[in-house]
């Protein structure tokens, strides 16, 4: 395929008929060529055997003589299309331009392949298409009103020697440009221009030929579109060599100029205003010239806006071409005239307050005597405002009952004085809000708090809706004329500026409530000088000295200043020392007495000293803490937490104001030994599987005390990681009964906590594994008999931690699966010599038999 490759040129297949006094183009392109983009290109003329020069794209000079004056004047030229296409423009196409046009394309090919030329016939025929409008000399006028039909007739012939088609096409101009109306194609086919696709369905624009080539265009139910000047536009197109349609003239003709008279429906009025219970009176006109019998159909329309749709909006009566009126008890519909529709509404009310429009339609006679309706429209709309009759009334608020302090009631009175002018339908409602006030001039928008709406039902805002569900707030009505806000306990946030609006309703003819008016009052300060609570707590104690065993006791004295009626609740906390290991945090919550005097311990858990702490109530304002048997643990700061409290909402108490206490220390000077704890192991590296041995070691200083005048709990801890960063996990604990308590494992591992000596105890842990790493220590608490007989408590001693390391025995854990596999593989050899043994002896066995031979002995060939 590559070596069949080369220049192409082409023109359009031949012959191409075209009619005298015609333009003709012709087109010649070139493609598969080698050298620039831009060729060149040249023309020639035959009519028999040799070619005239006609023009070319390079060659100023390549023209004939015969052919010099007509391209000099344009006549014929050539127009570039693209670089590798050009077209051959000849005006006014003579018989003479009959016969040969050659299109050649000079060289620029490497090696010369394909073709430089290429040849097209051209015959020119006679002009014998003849388009004509009407008789008359020139076009007519038509004058019509909108919703009639007219009739357009053009006529078209041809008397072309070859076979061609017409192609007639109605157009319309109403304004510079000519828009196609309705086509009969050369094919035979109707064709609706561009907007009158649905008119053709509908069969109002038709296009009907008739007898001697006429083409009659039928348009009904004209409207303002239409008006314009019509031509009939008539082409003549013939097929070509390769089965195209060309089109080779073109014709048209004017035919009418049509004026469409329209029909406008209007309101006499323009906006209108008028008062409640007054009658409203609107006028429709229909503006048409038509002299002729037609009869009008009207309908008025309200709606609440002015760009609503007829769908939307409400029909308030309606006359059909008959003059037959719907029926309406306050509204009437009469025909004043032939152009004129009077509507009245009576008895107007404010709902009637909105856009009042109308629409008509105009009905014409056909021949069978039925009525035909040709134009609809609908007029702009009427605002319509029916100002109400409002009644005359004045609102004044006063407060029944003021707060002086925090959660006292609070009363407002809402009163509707000096009523006026009002009738039996109509009816009040209130409205509450809140200001709140700012020491500044910035402005702060009212806060509703509840409402009443036609029926008198109450819708609260979002400041009184929780109150008011809770009844704190109370909405009531307590008389006619009187309306009444009542806060049962008034907080705080209730101070500011209160005031109502008193609303009042009408009653319109469907039974129906509306709003006409609104009063406001002048508003209500709720306020009152408040102080800042004060709350002094003083801690005394009662027993200036004492020793380990006796009792302690102090009392809380409390004073108050500014609350009303308060109440108060205690709690007696202790800041221990820091080396205290059972309260690393410094402070204990010991036990608490609320404001109703129930009494509840805190953090005490020593279990043996349960009933140990006493806190009671001496009097309204003075409370007494005991605590029994003391110990050496109990030293630190004891205080008093007071929190005073006040009479809240709904029997609730609101906390006021917390005090704290001077500090009461409890220090004991004792002479007894010094403990001291240490943690050892003689094998701190095991490995798994094994056993782990720790040893927690107390040691005395001081004064010797004998070993059963000692006791000590021991807890062991564990923290899984090598940095100590992890919270500890409790392993196993020996009170000083003897009792051991584990903690849940998860692991195969166990433990075991023994005393081994009066000093001594041992945490073992049995079959160790891999999560059994980890920093190991011991908490000690030491526990001390005194000369009375009475154990003390002494604080706890945490020892230093040691860690503990198991490693993998890979000899250990590799060795019973080396044996249980040496162990398979002997059993499944044995057992696979045992069954091919007996394979081969029973299943295997194969008896050949033997042909029998006779035993003869040779003879000799000489016998033989």
């Amino acid at each position: 395929l590559a070596l069949c490759r080369g220049r192409v040129v082409r023109v359009p297949k031949g012959p191409l008929i075209r009619v005298v006094g015609t333009e003709v183009v012709i087109p010649c392109s070139v493609s598969d060529y080698d050298g620039p983009s831009e060729q060149n290109f040249d023309w020639e003329f035959s009519r028999e055997t040799d070619f005239m020069r006609i023009v070319s794209t390079w060659d100023s000079t390549f023209t004939s003589e015969e052919y010099q004056k007509r391209v000099g004047h344009g006549d014929i030229k050539l127009r570039r299309s693209s670089n590798d296409a050009v077209e051959l423009v000849i005006r006014n196409i003579q018989p003479t331009d009959q016969g040969r046009y050659k299109c050649s394309t000079p060289s620029t090919d490497a090696t010369v392949q394909g073709n430089y030329d290429a040849e097209v016939q051209v015959k020119v025929i006679s002009d014998g298409l003849l388009v004509s409008g009407s008789k008359a000399r020139s076009s007519m006028s038509l004058r019509l009103s909108e919703g009639d039909s007219f009739k357009l007739r053009c006529s078209a012939i041809t008397t072309s020697p070859e076979h061609t088609h017409l192609h007639v096409t109605w157009q319309i101009k109403s304004g510079l440009t000519w828009r196609d109306i309705l086509s009969l194609t050369h094919e035979g086919k109707f064709q609706p221009g561009p907007g009158y696709e649905e008119r053709y369905r509908n069969g109002d624009i038709r296009l009907d030929t008739g007898a001697n080539d006429t083409y009659q265009l039928s348009v009904s139910q004209a409207s303002s579109v239409d008006g314009g000047a019509y031509r009939c536009l008539v082409s003549e197109w013939v097929r070509g060599a390769d089965s195209s349609w060309q089109k080779i003239q073109e014709k048209s003709v004017e035919i009418a100029a049509v004026a469409i008279q329209q029909t406008d429906v209007v309101i006499s009025t323009s906006n209108v205003s008028v008062t409640e219970r007054d009658s409203l009176d609107l006028t429709c006109n229909i503006t048409t010239d038509r002299s002729g019998i037609f009869q009008a159909e009207v309908i008025w329309y309200f709606s609440a806006s002015p760009d609503d749709t007829l769908s939307d909006a409400q029909v308030l009566l309606s006359m059909d071409p008959d003059s037959v009126v719907s029926d309406s008890t306050l509204i009437s519909l009469s025909h004043v005239d032939r152009n004129s529709y009077r509507l009245l509404v009576r008895d107007v009310d404010v709902e009637d307050s909105g856009y009042y429009f109308c629409q008509a339609a105009v009905w014409v006679p056909l021949h069978n005597g039925s009525w035909h309706k040709v134009v609809e429209r609908t007029s702009a709309p009427v605002n319509v405002v029916v100002t109400a009759l409002e009644p005359d009334y004045e609102v004044f608020l006063n407060a029944s009952q003021t707060p002086k302090f925090s959660d006292d009631p609070t009363e407002l009175n809402c009163r509707i004085t000096n009523v006026q002018d009002t009738e039996a339908n109509i009816r009040f409602t209130v409205s509450w809000y809140y200001r709140q006030r700012l020491p500044s001039d910035d402005v702060v928008t009212e806060e509703l708090l509840a409402t009443m709406d036609a029926d008198w039902t109450l819708l609260l805002g979002d400041r009184s809706r929780k109150r008011t569900q809770n009844g704190e707030i109370i909405f009531s009505k307590k008389a006619v004329d009187t309306f009444s806000l009542r806060i049962q306990w008034t907080s705080e946030s209730d101070r500011g500026d209160y005031f109502c609006v008193i609303s009042a309703w009408t009653r319109h003819r469907n039974n129906s409530w509306v709003k006409s008016k609104d009063v406001t009052s002048a508003s209500v300060s709720i306020f009152w000088a408040t102080q800042d609570y004060t709350l002094t707590v003083e801690a005394v104690r009662l027993k200036p000295f004492f020793v380990a065993g006796h009792t302690f006791e102090m009392t809380c004295k409390v004073s108050s200043k500014n609350i009303k009626t308060p109440r108060y609740s205690v709690l007696i906390t202790a800041e221990k020392p820091l080396t205290d290991q059972s309260n690393p945090n410094g402070t204990t919550r010991i036990i608490s007495l609320n404001q109703d005097s129930v009494v509840r311990l805190e953090d005490w858990t020593d279990q043996t000293r349960v009933d140990g702490v006493v806190l009671e109530k001496v009097q309204e304002n003075e409370f007494r803490y005991r605590m029994y048997q003391t110990q050496i643990s109990d030293a630190g700061l004891y205080r008093c937490v007071v929190t005073a409290w006040s009479p809240g909402g709904g029997g609730m108490w609101r906390e006021a104001v917390n005090g704290l206490s001077n500090p009461i220390q409890i220090d004991f000077q004792t002479s007894g030994p010094v403990f001291n704890v240490s943690v050892h192991s003689d094998n701190p590296t095991i490995y798994q599987g094994e056993l782990a041995d720790l040893l927690c070691i107390v040691t005395t200083e001081g004064m010797a005390l004998e070993p059963d005048d000692m006791s000590f709990d021991v807890s062991w801890f564990a923290v899984r990681s090598f940095a100590l960063d992890r919270e500890p996990v409790l392993l196993a604990s020996l009170d000083r009964r003897g009792i051991v308590t584990q903690s849940r494992r998860n692991g195969s591992s166990d433990l075991s906590l023994e005393r081994i000596s009066p000093l001594e105890f041992r945490l073992r842990v049995h079959g160790c594994e891999d999560h059994d790493f980890g920093n190991h220590y011991c908490v000690v608490t030491p526990w001390v008999r005194s000369a009375t007989g009475v154990w003390q408590r002494e604080p706890d001693i945490k020892a230093k931690p040691i860690f503990l390391s198991v490693k993998m025995d890979v000899l250990n854990a590799f060795k019973y699966p080396l044996l249980i596999g040496i162990g398979l593989a002997t059993i499944i050899g044995l057992l696979s010599c045992l069954i091919g043994y007996c394979s081969s002896r029973w299943c295997c066995k194969k008896e050949v038999q033997e042909t029998r031979r006779e035993r003869r002995r040779l003879m000799s060939m000489e016998m033989d």
